[in-house]
């Protein structure tokens, strides 16, 4: 095995590492698959893995450099995100004791589609995970990487994501999970709410401590 091969599947294991570690992401694929449908969910999986070609892409032309040289930028997106997990949250607070409506045909397709945005806008609304790929890349990526390895880099970092986030929307859209849900359902979507929110503003937090 060469080395540029090595420090590609070096890096794919690395983000499956930093992947499967519950935040956000696993929350709400986790949530959209047993509270909606299991094409939300995949749906869902879809956009985490669309925002993890967003990084992978942001990484290879230099982000950390930029965030590092124009450190207001950072403290922006930093808040931005924060607001945004915890606008999130809010949303699933105020729907907790709805009754859940099962979802058909044109109706699914809808609730898959916005899944999927969802999905995408919690994925890159934390600039900790740009930060993270950023430095993963600079750290493990050869200085001069052949050209196959920059192509070959954004899908498989999809492959990876959307895989994870896939298992977890099969996983948690199966029968008992979803009838377990739908018992306590106002009580698992407020700990889903609090988890979300408090990771929102931890972000917007971090801004406002003193360095």
């Amino acid at each position: 095995m060469d080395g540029s091969t090595l420090a590609l599947l070096s890096i794919l294991g690395t983000l499956a590492i930093g992947a499967i570690s519950p935040g956000p992401s696993f929350v709400l694929v986790a949530r959209t698959s047993i509270a909606v449908s299991r094409r939300a969910g995949l749906a869902a999986a879809f956009g985490m893995g669309t925002g993890g070609v967003v990084f992978a892409t942001l990484a290879l032309l230099g982000l950390h450099a930029l965030l590092t040289q124009v450190g207001w930028l950072y403290l922006v997106l930093k808040v931005a995100g924060g607001l945004y997990l915890v606008h999130l949250a809010l949303r699933i607070w105020r729907g907790a004791a709805e009754p859940v409506r099962v979802p058909d045909g044109a109706t699914d397709a809808g609730g898959a589609l916005r899944s999927f945005w969802v999905g995408l806008a919690t994925q890159i609304s934390n600039p900790k995970t740009a930060i993270v790929y950023a430095s993963i890349f600079a750290t493990l990526l050869p200085a001069s990487p052949p050209a196959w390895v920059l192509l070959a880099l954004p899908p498989a970092v999809f492959l990876v994501e959307t895989g994870w986030y896939a298992i977890v929307a099969v996983a948690f859209s199966a029968g008992r999970p979803r009838a377990a849900y739908l018992r306590s359902k106002t009580w698992i979507d407020r700990l889903a709410a609090s988890v979300i929110g408090a990771l929102g503003i931890r972000l917007v937090m971090d801004v406002a401590k003193p360095t």
